[in-house]
């Protein structure tokens, strides 16, 4: 099957599945297993933010969507030149990867006839059932619920590590210029990794917010993971974060790979933040950082 994914989620998925070698194209932002963007044609290119500040991302964001301006780009031709049987894409987010009706008109036009599958999950339970689906939609369904049945033994694993434990109250900020608390699937994370999430609700969307309305919340621990951001850029970020909150404990973790991606590795997210959290009943994460507190 000849597979194309328009998102990193996506990618990650059809690699846990072991259909890596089906991908004969990616999105730019498709950097995980490391080479697969290298294997397969990249379809897909968008806005390069390279050496912005978090507010100048945010503002050239907002001045492109004003303008009626498209944050992705679709390579049509070198789409139809791969001849694709199954698209992934999402509707989720605009500002996250190229919406499946821009997909869908491309592909009407160029006279392709692929299958688009749409991938919205909005909680840590959609992103599971989303493996299964993709799993149904290219052949594999066994190994779909071998993925699936992994994940969740390890998410029981860390249950039963910290059950009966002190849940610490947890914001985690997901953009910090301006703030927003991480919505969706991130309260879930939260509460599996033995935490009390404060300031979104599992499901809902990623909320602006005020450095003042994050200090109401009472938080205990506060978790940087900024969109788009492996763990050293969020360091960086939450420096920030510990001088709009003095006082408060302030950690920082690689959410490229484990938080805002809805794919396999969420559960290596839960696994990190739970090691933070409850240190000593989890093993500690290379992918979490200390930076006040």
């Amino acid at each position: 099957m000849r597979l194309v994914s328009l998102l990193p989620s996506a990618t990650e998925v059809v690699a846990a599945l072991g259909l890596a070698g089906d991908l004969v194209g990616v999105s730019h932002e498709c950097d995980h297993p490391p080479g697969v963007r290298e294997r397969a044609t990249v379809v897909v290119g968008g806005l390069d933010t390279r050496g912005l500040t978090p507010g100048e991302v945010d503002a050239a964001v907002r001045a492109r969507v004003a303008a009626g301006e498209d944050l992705y780009t679709l390579h049509a031709g070198a789409l139809a030149d791969l001849a694709p049987d199954l698209v992934l894409t999402q509707d989720l987010c605009q500002v996250c990867a190229l919406p499946a009706g821009s997909v869908r008109d491309a592909l009407a036009h160029l006279g392709t006839a692929a299958d688009v599958l749409t991938l919205d999950p909005h909680t840590l339970a959609d992103v599971l059932a989303t493996i299964t689906v993709v799993g149904e939609r290219t052949g594999v369904p066994q190994r779909a619920a071998a993925v699936v049945a992994g994940l969740r033994a390890r998410l029981d694993a860390v249950a039963a590590a910290v059950a009966g434990r002190p849940r610490p109250r947890v914001a985690v900020v997901e953009w910090t210029d301006p703030p927003f608390t991480a919505g969706h699937w991130v309260p879930d994370l939260v509460t599996a990794a033995g935490g009390d999430p404060v300031g979104a609700a599992s499901g809902s969307r990623s909320v602006p917010t005020t450095w003042v309305a994050v200090e109401a919340a009472d938080p205990d621990v506060v978790l940087v993971a900024p969109c788009g951001y492996g763990l050293d850029a969020a360091v960086q970020q939450a420096r920030d974060v510990v001088a709009a909150l003095p006082g408060r404990t302030v950690w920082a973790i690689d959410a490229d790979g484990l938080v805002v991606r809805p794919g396999p590795r969420l559960v290596d997210g839960v696994e990190a933040i739970a090691s933070l959290l409850h240190p000593g009943a989890v093993p500690p994460s290379a992918a979490v950082a200390r930076v006040s507190g």
